[in-house]
């Protein structure tokens, strides 16, 4: 199969985590149980496939160079995030974050299939929960729920978009592809860190379970690498 039709994946998750939220909108536990459950399987994916490529790259130029791009897109799109107001805009950054998601699917891929299939299963959850997320403000701004629904459809074939732009980095030169996954593993770490898990403790205190949901996203991700190597 495709690595691109992998991709379409995690873009049918975010349409359902919206389908999910127009049916019954998840509380606050569950939101944040998803999100907890989202980071632990990205960080695993991140720690697992993209760090060690790099480990043993041996040059360092391309890793900061790469690194330094991955730390300048995301706080720009931060940046964007912060004085972005109203749906479109809403729209719009969601879909930036979402086209860098693809590439970093992409790049993933280019180092190998199993690579990119654990990173599939990585951002389907982070998308589902994105799908989950940002539904309801879409309602509110674009008044329908046939409108939110057609835009989270548009913001997902973004990420396919993005795999497609982030493929041909597997015919690069090995410094080059160093540099790309710098990039990724930075863009990764970045979804957890600022996103994923900032938002998970926007609402407050948690229960202790809800804070395990990490812990058993990352030791799900690391018994599929086990069961995939």
């Amino acid at each position: 199969m495709s690595p691109l039709l992998y991709t379409l994946v995690p873009a049918a998750a975010a349409v359902l985590g919206a389908a999910v939220a127009l049916w019954r909108p998840p509380g606050p536990a569950a939101r944040a149980a998803v999100q907890h459950f989202a980071a632990g399987v990205v960080f695993a994916a991140a720690a697992g496939e993209i760090l060690p490529d790099l480990k043993h790259a041996g040059s360092p130029v391309p890793v900061i160079i790469g690194g330094a791009l991955g730390v300048a897109v995301m706080l720009l799109v931060k940046h964007i995030g912060k004085r972005a107001k109203g749906p479109l805009s809403v729209v719009a950054v969601t879909g930036i974050d979402i086209l860098v998601d693809g590439l970093v699917l992409g790049i993933a891929f280019a180092a190998g299939a199993r690579q990119g299939l654990l990173l599939t299963v990585a951002l389907t959850l982070e998308v589902l929960f994105l799908g989950l997320s940002i539904t309801s403000s879409l309602v509110e701004g674009l008044g329908t729920r046939a409108r939110a629904l057609l835009a989270i459809g548009g913001i997902a074939l973004l990420l396919p978009l993005g795999a497609l732009l982030g493929a041909p980095v597997g015919r690069l030169p090995q410094a080059w592809l160093t540099g790309f996954f710098a990039f990724g593993l930075v863009a990764l770490l970045y979804l957890v860190v600022e996103e994923l898990l900032v938002e998970a403790h926007e609402g407050g205190p948690e229960p202790p379970w809800v804070t395990a949901t990490f812990f058993a996203g990352f030791l799900l991700l690391l018994l599929l690498e086990e069961g995939t190597g």
